[in-house]
């Protein structure tokens, strides 16, 4: 169908259709080598006769508006009369918007990301947070989609809970239990859409503009970023070696986000005494604590960590999973595991935010779980980084030896390497020298709130084959970084 305003012109009616086509056309609303409905069908639309449509269209066909292709396909111009190429339309002038003050907070914050685009030219890159989307097992995926909607009932194709498919929350708490010790069942879990609106909805439900939130230093921006649009002031508690120190915790704060399992960036694991003294704090303060399991799956070195929520007695630990970093990000699901007072408020800021996740992706996600496929994948994955972790580390050693510092080895799928001697602010020369020979290298400034007296960079491995991995770090070392 193709709105078109008849009203403001006068003249013979296939004239008025004459004009209302060229505004658009020279407006820019039908582009080059846009398709315009059928005669038949724009006749049928305006309510005109056919004739009055095939005299407008001859017209814009004859001052070269119009090209067909074929007996009955009617195309814009590729290349528009010089005349109409001339016309600039220029934009009506408009106040600014009158914005909230969340809106403001969000717009104006810079750690929100500038670009989202991949850079493709780059032949060895070192990008976190990409799995390996060659390795997984599409067709195990594409016939448990099929078969889900071939299947789809009336009931599956509509309306469903804000919580997210109940079979599928099912196999996530027996999974839960079993690998990371949580105490929980269906019912506490709220499938969300990626983990990032599972943080936006902790900020929205439990903070007030003003309440004091802490994050970790250095500090994930997709939690600093939702935490402020919420009008938070966040207070930075500095991470050494075991992490996060639960003795400089504020009293009066509200919230707490943690990722003890693996902090990010810096990949340090919180022992045991700092984490039953953060719950300690928690159940003191009357505060929350937003634990992040984003890749604990994947862990290289010693016996599986427990999660945070596993040693919670007070009902303050808010488990946030997801499976953009297991399987693949634009599935763009992942859940909360909430304590039991907050499961009403959650569903229906759930609802007012989409009212449910994608459904079919749910009900695939689920048989994946329930036949045993995503416990597979998790093992051979882990097999697979494993290898590339031990490849990276032992390129960067072969051939920088001293120069670098390497940390967060254990567990997840990237690490942070320190380049001893190398000046911070001469990080942006280095990675644009390298992105010239094809190799993407991510500095880690933008995980730290203010300046750092070291250089460093954040190597993700988890996409590049052993091979790729040693012949990057290798051009590195010949182009002398």
């Amino acid at each position: 169908m193709l709105l078109l305003n008849l009203h403001g012109a006068r003249g013979p009616l296939y004239r008025r259709v004459y004009l209302a086509l060229k505004s658009s056309i020279r407006g820019g609303r039908l582009g080059p080598a846009a398709r315009l409905p059928s005669t038949r069908a724009l006749a049928a639309d305006l309510g005109v006769s056919r004739n009055t449509v095939m005299l407008a269209y001859e017209q814009l066909a004859a001052e070269g508006y119009l090209a067909s292709r074929g007996r009955s396909s009617t195309f814009v111009a590729g290349k528009l009369p010089a005349a109409a190429a001339a016309v600039v339309l220029a934009p009506a002038e408009k106040a600014a918007p009158r914005l909230s003050a969340y809106a403001q907070r969000l717009a104006g914050n810079p750690a929100l990301p500038a670009s989202f685009a991949a850079r493709s030219a780059l032949r060895y890159d070192f990008r976190y947070g990409r799995p390996a989307l060659d390795e997984f097992p599409r067709e195990i995926w594409r016939r448990l989609l099929a078969a889900r909607a071939r299947r789809a009932s009336r009931d599956a194709l509509g309306y469903a809970s804000p919580a997210g498919y109940a079979p599928l929350r099912e196999r996530l708490a027996e999974y839960l239990r079993r690998s990371r010790g949580l105490a929980c069942d269906a019912e506490q879990i709220v499938v969300v859409n990626g983990s990032q609106q599972g943080i936006d909805l902790v900020a929205r439900l439990l903070l007030d503009a003003g309440d004091v939130a802490v994050v970790e230093e250095p500090h994930y921006p997709g939690a600093t970023v939702a935490l402020e649009a919420a009008g938070a002031k966040l207070v930075r508690v500095p991470v050494d070696g075991r992490g996060l120190d639960p003795s400089r915790l504020p009293p009066a704060a509200r919230l707490a986000y943690v990722t003890p399992c693996h902090q990010f960036p810096s990949g340090v694991i919180m022992p045991l005494e700092r984490r039953l003294a953060l719950l300690e704090w928690a159940a003191r303060a009357g505060a929350w604590v937003v634990e992040d399991d984003y890749v604990s799956e994947f862990r290289y070195e010693g016996s599986p960590l427990e999660a945070l929520q596993a040693l919670d007695r007070g009902g303050r630990v808010i488990y946030l999973g997801t499976f953009s970093k297991t399987l693949f990000p634009a599935l763009r699901l992942a859940y909360l595991v909430l304590p039991r007072a907050l499961l009403r408020p959650f569903h229906a800021a759930k609802w007012a935010a989409d009212r449910f996740s994608p459904m079919l992706a749910q009900e695939a996600l689920a048989d994946f779980i329930a036949g045993g496929q995503f416990e597979r994948y998790l093992r051979r994955a882990g097999a697979r980084n494993g290898a590339r972790r031990r490849a990276l580390i032992a390129a960067l050693r072969q051939h920088f030896g001293e120069r670098v510092e390497i940390a967060g080895e254990n567990t997840g799928v990237h690490l942070v390497v320190w380049l001893n001697g190398v000046r911070p602010a001469a990080t942006g020369a280095l990675i644009e020298r390298a992105a010239r020979a094809g190799v993407g290298l991510y500095s880690i400034a933008p995980y730290y709130a203010h300046p750092q007296r070291r250089a460093g960079l954040l190597f993700g491995y988890a996409s590049l084959a052993e091979a790729e991995i040693r012949a990057g770090i290798r051009l590195l070392a010949e182009i002398g970084l």
